[in-house]
This record gives C-alpha cells, structure tokens and sequence, in this order.
C-alpha cells in the first residue's frame, strides 16, 4: 500500500511508519520541513505528485498536534486557539480536500487522525484545545459522509494521552494510567484495514478502553 503520514517526524509519526514499513508498504512521512500544511497550494501540489508516482493512495494518517492551555477558564489565552486552530484544524482541512479525490478511487483507503478524550469533557483551562479537536473530528465526520459509499473510510481514533519510550525513560517510575503506546496507536491504524469500510468510517474508535 500506499500511505502518507503528516507530521511523520515525532514519536508517533516514527511507530506509525516503522509499522507499515515493517509489513512491506510504501510510506511517505512528511512534515513541517517537508511541506508547509498551512499552504493548501504546496498541500495540492504533494498529493498529485503522490498520485502522478504511484497512481493511488491507500492511506493517510494526518498527525500533527499540539497543546496549549491554561489553568483556568479565565485565564484562557485566545491566541491559543489561533495556533492550535491552523494546526488541528487548518492542516487537517487541507489535508482531507487534497486526498478526497484520491480516496474516492481506492477500493481500501483509510483516513484516520488522532483526538482525545478531551474533546469529550473538557477542562475549564483546556477550552482552546477540546474546541480545536472537537473540529477536527467534526471535519473528520464530514468526510467519512463523502466516502460512506466507497470503499474507503476515515476514522477518529481516541486517546487520553501517547505514550513513548523517551517518555517512558524520562520518568521509569511513573505509572501513564490511560496512556496509549504510539506502538499501540500503529498497530490500531494497521487494523482498520482488516475491516470492511462500512464498520469503521464515521466512527471513533477509543483505544483508552
């Protein structure tokens, strides 16, 4: 298969990319020194050298985030949202228009972000960032209606928090209650293609259960 991963460089990027890598697909990892996701006509440009390369597009896993927050409700800082806005909203709009097409035509895509329970239930400092993810999902579901009569899916997969080695190492007593492996995450993407389109695409799937 074919699979793009944006915001392929962190922790989470690496798990997802060595996984697919691992089973013998094609990965093409992108981040912010790769192309600019705020620039929907660099975004556009990417895609159709993807498809003019391989012809398809199999997958894409969109994982770029981020967090800012407060205490409190009052003390919430509007510029927050501004930036977490063009990074969980902008880049994944940007994103799902350009491979729509390309999703359309794949009798298996997968399109699949990552939120949080946050979006859920809110903190009373945390409004900037639930609001941010509870778009995105909402986006998320706007495009799994495009693709309900396909063979292609797009899925929310929900955790509370990822969880890394460097992290894991950085604190070897505490316990992460919750916490979702990035190696887990990876496995859970690589699952959605063992199942028919129609069960997964509009879903949110909570990996924290």
């Amino acid at each position: 298969m074919i699979i793009l991963i944006t915001g392929a460089a962190g922790p989470t990027g690496q798990a997802v990319a060595r996984h697919f890598t691992e089973n013998g697909h094609t990965v093409i990892g992108v981040d912010k020194d790769d192309v600019d996701l705020l620039d929907r006509a660099a975004v556009q440009e990417l895609v159709a050298s993807i498809d003019k390369e391989h012809g398809r597009l199999d997958g894409v896993v969109h994982l770029v985030g981020g967090w800012r927050g407060g205490k409190t409700f009052a003390d919430t800082d509007l510029e927050d949202w501004n930036v977490l806005h063009d990074l969980l909203v902008r880049t994944l709009q940007h994103v799902s228009l350009a491979v729509e097409p390309l999703l359309r035509k794949s009798d298996n895509g997968r399109f699949v972000i990552v939120s949080a329970k946050a979006a859920e239930r809110p903190s009373a400092g945390g409004a900037c960032y639930a609001a941010a993810k509870a778009a995105a999902e909402a986006w998320t579901l706007s495009l799994a209606d495009a693709l309900k009569d396909t063979g292609s899916a797009a899925t929310i997969l929900v955790v509370k928090a990822l969880l890394n080695e460097d992290m894991k190492a950085a604190k070897p007593d505490a316990k992460f209650a919750g916490f979702t492996h990035v190696d887990a995450l990876a496995e859970a993407v690589a699952g959605l293609y063992e199942r028919p389109a129609h069960e997964i695409n509009g879903t949110r799937l909570d990996l924290t259960q």
